[in-house]
């Protein structure tokens, strides 16, 4: 068995890092200017909340993260369902993992890296919008696992990204309809 070499993302694995968060979440799901966004959203006093995972000198996963006060609450959030406040949560944006690698642990571990570098800036909790049309529902099954917990269901939580945003999504095969869980995982 190959080893998995976990380490933060930087900007110079952003190529790979697409090319994986595309292949599995569909088309344009990043792209240069979001993922250095979401990579500055993901690092706050020298933390850094966005891992990748390598097996044999191939990016085979990735997990995307912003720290507390990095990110907004929108309208497919529920914060009165919390009972934990915005600036102890951080927010999950984004978990993939190459379909051959799948099995190994990667995703967990990727989510316990950014986890860990959470709770150094104080969070209790991470909140995510997890793809529930994801194949087999494998997203929400994953999330459950590892102790998050269903607050509400938003539906056509990624409708404007492929309408506004050139987002194509591989379930619907182009503008998404597709239904978010909103989970919070408490840690």
């Amino acid at each position: 068995m190959s080893e998995v070499i976990y380490r933060p993302i930087t900007a110079a694995d952003s190529a790979a890092v697409i090319a994986l968060g595309n292949q599995v979440h569909g088309d344009n799901y990043l792209t240069e200017e979001s993922l250095a966004d979401y990579l500055q959203r993901g690092q706050q006093q020298g933390v850094n909340l966005c891992w990748l995972a390598e097996v044999e000198g191939e990016v085979a996963g990735i997990r995307l993260t912003f720290a507390p006060g990095q990110w907004q609450i929108d309208n497919f959030c529920t914060p009165e369902e919390w009972n934990i406040p915005l600036a102890k949560i951080c927010y999950f944006k984004c978990a993939a993992v190459a379909e051959h690698r799948r099995g190994l642990g990667i995703g967990k571990t990727l989510l316990m890296n950014s986890i860990d570098g959470a709770k150094a800036l104080g969070c209790e909790a991470g909140l995510a919008h997890i793809w529930m049309q994801s194949p087999k529902n494998s997203a929400y099954e994953y999330f459950t696992k590892c102790g998050g917990e269903l607050i509400q269901e938003h539906d056509k939580r990624w409708y404007k990204a492929s309408i506004e945003d050139g987002y194509y999504c591989p379930v619907c095969d182009g503008v998404c309809f597709c239904t978010a869980g909103e989970m919070l995982l408490t840690f």
